[in-house]
């Protein structure tokens, strides 16, 4: 019942910003909570933030907090991902994801949007 859509993703230099963007459609009961996660190639899937829709509450991993904002705009129905200070090491494929509560388990994540490659160069 739940789509989800990332964009925003691109080629940058160290040091830039990025603003990804996760658009959500349909509703389900079991997507209270939309999740940033990142994969490298060759690499497991790492957690990255969470927020919840109706309280607002944001979880960070630590290797991104006070670089990466995760928000959400309950109109137009949008959670974002602001990152700053980008390092080479966080060059990935982003994809945001949708659950009941916030994990930081990928498996614990019921939709999940198609990935968004984010790019980091030195």
């Amino acid at each position: 019942q739940v789509q989800l859509i990332e964009s925003g993703g691109g080629l940058v230099q160290a040091g830039d910003s990025l603003r990804l963007s996760c658009a959500a459609s349909g509703r389900s009961n079991s997507a209270n909570a939309v999740g940033w996660f990142r994969q490298a190639p060759g690499k497991e899937r790492d957690f990255v933030a969470a927020i919840t829709w109706l309280g607002g509450t944001t979880n960070y991993a630590d290797d991104v907090k006070g670089r990466f904002t995760i928000s959400r705009d309950n109109v137009k129905n949008t959670v974002y991902l602001q990152m700053n200070g980008l390092k080479p090491e966080d060059t990935a494929v982003y994809y945001c994801a949708a659950a009941a509560l916030i994990y930081r388990l990928g498996s614990s994540y019921n939709y999940w949007g198609q990935g968004n490659q984010v790019t980091v160069s030195s």
